[in-house]
């Protein structure tokens, strides 16, 4: 009797601790699990985070390696133009390659073709799990005699990889990652699975593949976002790019005006971003900020595209369609002519009159060349005012309007030498462009907003428009559209109005002015900076850092950059 009691208690001891045994296993089992799911949760919220693709490439080996403890990998992204895998990381922990932000040298690996002649390439272990669509575990790399279903396989280049490095590549696991529209875009390829405990290398186990498939998913999703910002950015800056480009060859003198105009945009905030000065000492323009900034100095012209080219291109004061001088010209030879009918009727009249008398055919052609020479002495005159790049003065102006007030006779009708509209532009007192014209090149600031204000730009680019259309406000408010002065005034549109007005100074391809000599443009921007039109610290920083020679040295002939020039 106790014999048989002992026994049973024994084999209940027995049984209990392997029930305990059992429970400690699965409770084991249970918290790995979860902690892989809490793993992989935390992994899919880093990668759904980073923006930047190199890192995310990176992050995304990292992790599935971590998971399966593999020794090495390659993270492969496809290329869809050229039908291949596009090779992108390599981490190997054993030959001390990986990260390259750890200080780790980077590798390249030539890229793996999905089609060679038009057929399937499945002899590559990556293409034939992209063109399958399927995960690849492989046990042993050097032993697959037994796997019929790879028997298409080679893995020649793997060894030759593994002779030159003195790794050895034994399991391998291969994961196709798919985006939502169940395409693929990449593959993982991973490398040598490690025992926890002793350290060996061993098959990578199927129990880790729900797993690591998990984070496949979720990296192709991470990748396929971060890949469509990407696109999406490229593509609103090629199409900002080519309106900008669409505006500047408008017209057929400002080819160029807005990418120089970027230009130096882009060295002026590099050159506030990096001064320790007093005025610029908590100023740290971000990323967003930059690429805000520069989307804005592309799109600063963009309201140009409702300014009449004949109005933009005016290059003479009579210039509308076409140079209007020649129609005076014509009109004065025209008057002319009239003036030798005249005469030459009068000298009929008396050649066949009693009247005669000496010298008097003498006197009607001294009086008809002199007529003749005023004539054509206003003509000049008129010409000179035309192309006057000079500021016109009061006796000048008076002398137009006593031309436009003679007269002459043509089919028994009598008309001005001048119309109104003509004497209005010959009174221009400096440059070409009449009241009304200037308001129309002036009114493209205000289109730039209107434009610009229509596009749903992100938030990161909410001032597009704002510093974009602000380039031609001054600091003393007298500037336009809408009058902004020092205190309303931010510093991107500050940036933008220097780059604007010395890109307009130094110009070598503007027909209305001859090319500005370096130092005399300087000397401008010295007034405008004393007259409280642009921002003084932004100028003292553009010439004490002398990009101004940096720019001319690419932009601008060589005989502008003069010794005067040095002085500054």
């Amino acid at each position: 009797m106790d014999k048989e009691f002992f026994n049973k208690f024994s084999e209940n001891i027995r049984l209990g601790k392997l029930v305990h045994s059992i429970v400690t296993d699965v409770k084991t089992y249970a918290q790995e699990q979860i902690e892989n799911i809490k793993k992989l949760s935390e992994v899919g919220m880093a990668l759904s985070v980073e923006k930047d693709m190199n890192r995310l490439f990176e992050m995304i080996l990292n992790e599935a390696r971590r998971f399966c403890r593999a020794e090495a990998g390659t993270l492969y992204i496809l290329d869809r133009e050229k039908q291949s895998l596009k090779f992108e990381v390599c981490q190997n922990d054993r030959i001390n390659i990986g990260m390259e932000d750890q200080g780790q040298p980077p590798i390249q690996l030539p890229d793996v073709p999905l089609y060679i002649n038009n057929q399937p390439n499945h002899s590559n272990v990556s293409s034939h799990a992209a063109l399958n669509k399927s995960i690849v575990n492989l046990p042993d790399i050097y032993n697959l005699a037994d796997k019929v279903e790879y028997r298409d396989l080679s893995f020649k280049g793997t060894m030759k990889y593994d002779r030159i490095t003195g790794f050895q590549t034994r399991s391998m696991l291969v994961i196709p990652m798919k985006n939502h529209e169940d395409r693929i875009i990449g593959v993982l390829q991973l490398i040598n699975a490690r025992d926890e405990e002793t350290g060996e290398i061993i098959p990578f186990s199927e129990e880790i593949l729900g797993i690591v498939s998990s984070l496949a998913s979720q990296a192709a999703v991470a990748l396929t976002n971060t890949q469509l910002i990407s696109e999406l950015k490229a593509l609103l800056h090629a199409f900002i790019k080519s309106i900008a480009t669409a505006i500047d060859e408008k017209s057929a003198y400002t080819g160029g005006h807005i990418r120089r105009v970027v230009e130096l945009t882009r060295m002026m905030a590099e050159d506030i971003n990096a001064s320790k000065s007093e005025a610029f000492k908590d100023v740290c323009l971000s990323e967003a900020q930059l690429e805000e900034l520069h989307m804005a100095a592309w799109m600063h012209d963009v309201g140009k595209i409702t300014t009449p080219e004949f109005v933009m291109d005016k290059s003479t004061k009579l210039e509308t369609i076409f140079d209007r001088i020649d129609l005076v010209k014509t009109r004065f030879e025209l008057i002319k002519e009239g003036v030798k009918n005249k005469y030459a009727e009068e000298m009929v009249k008396f050649a066949v009159s009693r009247r005669r008398s000496p010298g008097m055919f003498e006197q009607l052609e001294m009086a008809r060349d002199k007529k003749i020479l005023e004539i054509q002495n206003d003509f000049e005159f008129i010409e000179y005012c035309n192309d006057a790049k000079d500021h016109m003065s009061d006796e000048n102006i008076e002398r137009i309007k006593d031309i436009g007030r003679k007269t002459y006779m043509l089919n028994g009708e009598e008309h001005p030498f001048l119309t109104k509209n003509e004497i209005r532009n010959l009174c221009i007192r400096k440059g070409t462009l009449t009241e009304s014209e200037r308001k129309q090149i002036e009114n493209h600031a205000k289109m730039t907003f209107d434009i610009i204000s229509q596009l749903p730009f992100p938030e990161n680019l909410a001032h597009v428009a704002e510093y974009a259309a602000s380039h031609h406000e001054k600091l003393d408010g007298s500037g336009y559209p809408q009058g902004l002065d020092s205190d309303t005034l931010p510093l991107q549109s500050r940036i933008i109005a220097i780059a604007d007005i010395f890109e307009a100074l130094t110009a070598k391809d503007r027909p209305y002015k001859t090319p500005m000599p370096l130092s005399q443009s300087l000397k401008i921007l010295e007034f405008m900076k004393k007259d409280n039109h642009i921002d003084s610290d932004i100028l003292e920083l553009f010439i004490k850092n002398r990009r101004f020679l940096e720019y001319a040295e690419k932009e601008m002939n060589p005989e502008q950059i003069d010794i005067e020039c040095m002085n500054f």
